[in-house]
């Protein structure tokens, strides 16, 4: 949900870069469970990869198993899956006759970004998605894009594949919902941090670095109360940090779990993918969402990082 600050302390801005409609909800709903309809089914695509499968999880907490449904790429490597008592159906976006199967009596679809690393083809398998739903009657369809991916491009000539891949969303006609993902706290694992601890320098790319990365497990969360709750479409949400942290905060965070000093120095030597890759995000921009739906605060960065460093 974007959310436009210094409005009334009641109501939310909701709104689409593209038909520029503007809807308002009250905060006091916002948060408030609706039962979800016993006819409606989920299915979500993507199912046993690493956030597929933590919203499989989440989701099966709160709605019953016969509600959902997941949608995996290769049946064979769904075995867990099936042991929870879920239903697994074939979902390969570069095979349109899965899809048309696969959707048929499904209300609701989570469609998780394509995996895939050429951004034409993630585009093409997520407008196969799109089309399938639409032809296969399918309600609701929920998006996994980036958070605030609208800042970072030319709204009048959108050229990243999220953006296409909404808009896309929106002209099919079906309702949406946008989850809008911040960038995967996972990206610190290319940083170095146990040679950091080692060092007791954290060297890193020079910069005005900023975060509002959170893990897979919050967004999950938040993913699962989206969909567990009966509620109209066309929504956005940006789930990031409510507040963001910089190069000094992690070095400060890895001290503490160190039990010895960690400073943080920029290196104009420090060349990594990384770095050019994060330069075309917006990685600052924060939003209160994900605490919202998830109804706790995110994972704390020390709590975080512990992955990484053991």
């Amino acid at each position: 949900m974007f959310s436009i600050p210094g409005g009334c302390p009641q109501t939310e801005i909701i709104y689409s870069s593209w038909n520029m409609t503007v809807g308002y909800v009250k905060k006091s709903d916002s948060n408030k469970e609706r039962m979800l309809s016993p006819m409606t089914t989920i299915l979500i695509t993507g199912a046993n990869g690493q956030l597929g499968s933590l919203i499989l999880e989440n989701l099966r907490s709160r709605i019953p198993v016969g509600q959902i449904i997941a949608g995996v790429r290769s049946v064979e490597q769904a075995t867990f899956i099936r042991e929870q008592e879920i239903e697994v159906r074939k979902v390969d976006y570069d095979l349109p006759e899965t899809l048309n199967e696969a959707f048929r009596g499904i209300s609701r679809l989570l469609l998780i970004s394509s995996s895939h690393t050429d951004d034409n083809v993630r585009l093409s398998q997520h407008r196969r998605v799109i089309d399938a739903a639409k032809r296969s009657g399918v309600r609701h369809i929920l998006y996994t894009g980036f958070a605030f991916s609208q800042r970072t491009t030319d709204q009048s000539k959108p050229d990243n594949v999220h953006t296409l891949t909404e808009q896309a969303i929106i002209e099919s006609g079906l309702e949406y919902t946008f989850l809008r993902n911040a960038l995967y706290i996972d990206f610190v694992g290319v940083l170095g941090l146990k040679e950091a601890i080692s060092s007791g320098e954290l060297v890193t790319a020079p910069g005005e670095w900023k975060f509002n990365s959170v893990g897979r497990r919050d967004l999950a969360l938040a993913a699962a109360a989206v969909l567990a709750e009966e509620g109209a479409g066309n929504r956005i949400y940006e789930l990031t940090a409510p507040q963001t942290w910089d190069f000094g905060d992690l070095a400060e965070v890895l001290t503490e779990v160190a039990g010895k000093p960690v400073v943080h120095r920029q290196d104009d030597g420090i060349q990594h993918w990384i770095y050019a890759f994060m330069s075309k995000l917006d990685t600052a921009s924060t939003s209160g969402d994900l605490e919202r739906l998830m109804g706790r605060p995110v994972t704390p960065l020390r709590d975080s990082i512990l992955l990484f460093i053991v």
